[in-house]
């Protein structure tokens, strides 16, 4: 599984690369603003910082403007990928952005059906929401579970990217599942890697080892 980070913030994405874990970022508008930023310094920050995937969300509503965007943000870098709303305007965005070879990211997915829709027209991602569906008191892994067993049935290449995930069980859920890919929060990817066990038994080992006896000086 890859992990991509959820975030505008360009100090949380140079932490997450110190660890060695991080393969791509995705952005939206939300978190863009409260970097206090212009969209553009924010995205082009982001895309030198990182090699890997990173998503860019358009903002138009049409498929005219929305190709205008994308064409625009995919001069950015190699590694952008256009994020394209759930939406039949959407959908025609991601069909033509598709023919010219500019990756495609479907956000705002919270349905198998969707899911099955953004396939067809050839994106690159699609993002189920799923603590977002789990928030509307329906079973967001089940919806995960149900997405990547149509994609597996068809050997559909787009890929199965894991959003809205709230706490590690999630992702460890969508692991097992299979998604592709999962989008994480800092404070999230931070706690994959706590134990208290670990903690314990680190707290252990240092007190052991100031009772090991130090070389004598000769």
């Amino acid at each position: 599984m890859e992990f991509f980070l959820d975030t505008a913030d360009t100090n949380e994405i140079k932490e997450a690369l110190s660890w060695g874990i991080l393969d791509g970022v995705t952005t939206n508008p939300s978190l863009v603003a409260k970097t206090g930023k212009t969209f553009e310094d924010v995205a082009q920050e982001i895309i030198k910082l990182v090699k890997g995937p990173v998503s860019i969300e358009a903002v138009a509503t049409d498929t005219s403007n929305m190709l205008e965007e994308a064409r625009e943000y995919a001069t950015w870098g190699e590694n952008v990928v256009i994020k394209v709303p759930m939406t039949p305007e959407g959908m025609k965005t991601v069909v033509t952005l598709t023919k010219e070879q500019i990756p495609t990211n479907v956000t705002l997915v919270f349905s198998a059906n969707q899911a099955l829709i953004a396939a067809k027209a050839g994106a690159t991602y699609v993002s189920p929401f799923i603590g977002r569906l789990d928030d509307a008191g329906q079973n967001g892994l089940q919806i995960l579970e149900d997405i990547v067993t149509i994609y597996d049935n068809y050997d559909f290449t787009t890929k199965v990217l894991a959003a809205s995930l709230r706490h590690p069980i999630h992702v460890l859920e969508a692991a097992k599942i299979g998604s592709d890919v999962a989008t994480i929060p800092i404070n999230v990817m931070k706690q994959l890697f706590n134990h208290p066990l670990t903690d314990a038994g680190l707290k252990r080992f240092m007190e052991d080892w100031k009772k090991v006896p130090t070389k004598k000086k000769k």
